[in-house]
């Protein structure tokens, strides 16, 4: 038979295998840049996530522990009572008759549970009875120290156990408010060298207790003073050589580097609008201060107040003293801050430290 061009009689041989498909080229994997925030299409509830958190700390409630530090007679309980607005600062038996506490160097913690709006916060407040009484106070800041590396020393006992609580107690000391004597003049050595060691393990804030005993210009005065020494001489706080105008700007120097670092700290700023608000904050120290727990008629209105024969000093009014600043840093603005603070940097050299001397030979 005549065959075609092309074709044959012999069987063709058919492969088993697949046929070869046609290699890809590789593309690489690319990632084009978008907007840092994805555009929903719909609802989807994640701002829900807010109403949680807010549920389960009002159930749950929270923890807040403040020390105070001063002389006898400085206010220092009823600045305590003027902050949160209820006798907290002292135990009694009785309700019309409050415990006096002798003035020892023994510090002494009380603890309430407080409540507002639905919100239960479990406050204990340490005060230091006769800190600064005695003619001879050398290392007088010893038991405070000592204090609050204890309780740095529980929470960490607490963290390190195989099988831990849920919830660690924390008694930890969040801020320290140390009372300036209203003295008109500069610092104490005592008062410089109590903040020069205690602002290394915990939050000072300097307050100048009663400042209604001083004018405006002599409480504007302490205050430059306080924060940048005299123009004069300046009695050294080791030594009895005074120093001269031109070691002024090594005081500020010292402060800058972290010799008396009080709270709000320059170098835990987290963002530009938190170092402006702690910037307004940090011209403000010392706070300026005026406690009062007792009520009075002012215009038809009931307000704390001292009383005196020329008038009332508003305790809540920014024109007659800084209290309502103290309070906005302590409790409404900078709460969290404080507590965040003191676990991510005071508890966590101390702890560095403790671990490591238990790992030396």
């Amino acid at each position: 038979l005549p065959t075609r061009a092309g074709s044959s009689l012999e069987p063709e041989e058919h492969s088993m295998e697949p046929p070869a498909m046609p290699e890809e080229e590789e593309v690489p994997l690319t990632v084009a840049p978008g907007p840092a925030g994805c555009q929903l299409f719909g609802y989807v509830g994640i701002e829900a996530v807010l109403d949680q958190m807010k549920i389960k700390t009002m159930k749950t409630g929270f923890e807040f522990n403040i020390m105070v530090v001063g002389q006898s007679g400085l206010g220092k309980s009823t600045m305590v009572n003027t902050l949160f607005k209820s006798k907290v600062s002292r135990k009694s038996s009785q309700p019309s008759q409050e415990e006096r506490v002798p003035k020892t160097v023994q510090l002494q913690s009380i603890t309430h549970v407080i409540e507002e709006k639905g919100v239960k916060m479990k406050l204990t407040v340490t005060d230091t009875p006769g800190f600064g009484d005695q003619i001879n106070n050398e290392n007088c800041w010893d038991p405070i120290i000592k204090y609050i590396n204890e309780q740095y020393e529980r929470y960490l006992r607490e963290e390190i156990l195989i099988t831990r609580k849920r919830k660690i107690p924390d008694t930890r000391v969040h801020g320290c408010v140390y009372f300036v004597p209203p003295t008109g003049h500069w610092l104490r050595p005592l008062d410089l060298e109590f903040m020069r060691r205690l602002s290394k393990i915990v939050n000072v804030v300097p307050v100048i207790a009663k400042a209604d005993t001083l004018t405006l210009e002599e409480r504007a005065e302490f205050k430059q003073r306080v924060r940048t020494g005299p123009e004069g001489l300046l009695e050294c706080p080791m030594c009895p050589q005074p120093w001269l105008k031109h070691h002024v700007p090594q005081i500020q120097e010292d402060l800058k580097t972290h010799a008396i670092s009080v709270y709000p700290q320059e170098d835990f700023d987290q963002d530009p609008e938190d170092r402006a608000l702690n910037n307004r904050i940090r011209e403000k120290i010392p706070f300026a201060v005026v406690g009062a727990d007792q009520e009075h008629q002012v215009n038809g209105k009931r307000v704390l107040g001292r009383k005196t024969k020329w008038g009332i000093i508003e305790v809540e009014n920014p024109a007659h003293c800084e209290f309502p600043l103290l309070r906005d840093l302590l409790i409404r603005s900078h709460l969290q801050d404080l507590k965040d603070i003191t676990h991510n940097v005071h508890y966590e050299s101390y702890r560095v430290r403790r671990l490591n001397e238990s790992n030396r030979p």
